[in-house]
């Protein structure tokens, strides 16, 4: 479950690298606008960023 602040956002760092990985999760990262591993991201919440979000869980945590 990602955590939603009361702004309607949400707050996405990438912890893992997209080195070796299928090339479609690099682009889900390009989406969520990760560049690298430390990188940070505040989103707007909506239901596509879900998506993206559940598809990289294993490279990216959601902060709150």
């Amino acid at each position: 479950m990602v955590s939603v602040d009361s702004e309607g956002t949400v707050r996405v760092r990438q912890i893992g690298s997209q080195i070796r990985r299928d090339k479609k999760q690099a682009l889900y990262l390009k989406s969520l606008g990760l560049r690298g591993i430390g990188s940070e991201k505040v989103l707007k919440w909506s239901h596509s960023v879900g998506e993206l979000i559940k598809k990289v869980s294993h490279m990216v945590e959601v902060i709150s």
